[in-house]
Parts: C-alpha cells; structure tokens; sequence
C-alpha cells in the first residue's frame, strides 16, 4: 500500500506537507486518528517533482537514505526532546516513519517573515530570559545525549525546534542529516541555514566533528540568546553564560570547546546558581 493511500485510511489529515512548503522531495502529513495524533514522513515518489516545485538535492534513493538515517538517531538516543519514533512501515515507495505528533510551533521562518512579530521566530527570541535559556538547555542536553552515541550535528538550524510556547517546552525534529562519528566535508557547502553554520561546512575536507557541533549549538543559542541582535553583550543570561558562547561560536576550531559534553560541561556549570 502506498503511503497517501494508508494515512488516509488510518485517520484524518489534517496537514500535508510537500512541494508547496518545503524544497526536500519528502511528503509528510499530520495524521488525526479517533485516539491519537501522528507525524507521518516518507521520502515522497521516485522521479522528477510535481510541475513548477524545486528539484530536491537528493534524488529518491539518497531521500530514503536519510530516512533510514533518522531511523538510527531515533533508535540511538532516548530523550524527551527527541519526538517518539512509533512506527517503521515498509511501502513500495520506501519507509513511512511514524512519531507522535507533539505540541507547539516551528520556529523557522521564511526570510520575508522574520520581522513580523507574530512569528515563532520573533516570539523565541522575545521569550522571558528564565524560559529562553531552559530551551536552551534543553537543546544542549539533547546533544550531549546525540553525541554519546557519535552524532555529530548536520543541518541543525531553527527550522528544526518546535516550541510550545504555553510551557516552553522544546521538542527537535529532522535530524536526517545527522552524522555518526568525525567525517570530512565532501560537499563544499553543506545543508544548512548559512546563520548557523560553522566555516568548515563551507570548506571541501574540512573536518566535521563534535567542535561542529559545538559551533551550531553555540550559534542557535547567541542568535536566539540576543534577541536576533547577535552583540554578546545583550545576551539574555549573565556574562559567564555570554562568554561561554562566545568561545562556541569561535571561528577558530582550535578555540572552541573540543566537543559537547565540555562545553555543556561549561555552559551548566553557569548555569547553576
């Protein structure tokens, strides 16, 4: 059975997600059944995309690849910000992933709407300071589970965080790109929102580690952390925690934390009172 065929008859969609809001090739849907929610991924068809939609960097097979690549960061790391991975179901077309779906909005924004004040975007970055840096602890605590397992962050930016903006709450989603272990940059510019990304994933055979990581985190926190301002010294924590960023975000591999759990190790000990 065919995935738009077997979410339509287990329950209710209630949004479809394809070419007309998102450039991957995948198709995905939230799924309404009589007892629950679900999100439902596939890699969408084989072939050339619909008329007028984008072509998707990977093909097909490479999109299935990555699929069975979250199937792995899913089964690798169990944490509360990571949504529930229910369900693999086989289909002539490839896996359908199944997760729960979870409360809250996403918070990437297309370039034309980040000014606009009633976006997840704008309201992250307006939250009170006690609840903006929970979220991020929580982003941190994520990855130092991810990368005890060997993850290593690829394509991590904003459009990855769904916030509950009700309890502050994170949960991160596509993580399909995720790598296991120190891997060398063999694409020149990789996936990712150019603002969080480190030099290295511009560069071809740059090394791609936990520093990388540590970079990304470290951007997503000041960007957020600064109220989109960038200046450290508007971070919303104290100096120690601007500091802490700083060094993360250093151009410099050398200079920043040599991976997760040390700058966690840091950034919590800031934290504690």
């Amino acid at each position: 059975m065919e995935p738009t065929e077997l979410v339509r008859r287990c329950g209710d969609v209630v949004q479809e997600f394809d070419h007309r809001s998102q450039d991957s090739g995948n198709v995905s849907w939230l799924v309404q059944t009589p007892r629950s929610r679900f999100f439902v991924k596939t890699a969408g068809r084989p072939g050339p995309p619909p008329p007028g939609a984008p072509t998707p960097y990977f093909d097909h097979a490479g999109r299935v690849a990555l699929l069975r690549n979250a199937v792995a960061v899913a089964g690798s790391c169990d944490h509360a910000a990571l949504p529930r991975l229910l369900n693999v179901i086989e289909s002539p077309l490839g896996p359908a992933l199944v997760y729960e779906a979870v409360d809250g909005e996403l918070v990437g924004t297309d370039r034309s709407s980040r000014s606009d004040p009633t976006t997840a975007y704008q309201r992250l970055a307006r939250l009170p300071a006690d609840d903006l840096l929970g979220v991020f602890d929580t982003l941190i605590d994520l990855h130092v589970s991810l990368a005890q397992e060997g993850w290593v962050a690829v394509d991590l930016y904003d459009g990855c965080l769904i916030v509950d903006f009700s309890t502050a709450a994170l949960k991160v989603v596509d993580l399909d790109s995720y790598r296991r272990g120190a891997t060398t940059n063999d694409m020149g510019r990789m996936f990712g929102a150019t603002r969080f990304m480190a030099p290295e994933e511009f560069a071809l055979g740059a090394p791609i580690d936990q520093r990388t990581t540590v970079f990304t985190l470290g951007r997503l926190v000041r960007h957020f952390g600064t109220r989109l301002s960038e200046e450290l010294d508007e971070f919303c924590g104290p100096p120690d925690l601007a500091s802490i960023v700083g060094r993360a975000t250093s151009p410099d591999r050398d200079d920043r934390y040599a991976d997760v759990a040390e700058f966690a190790g840091e950034w919590f000990r800031a934290r504690t009172p």
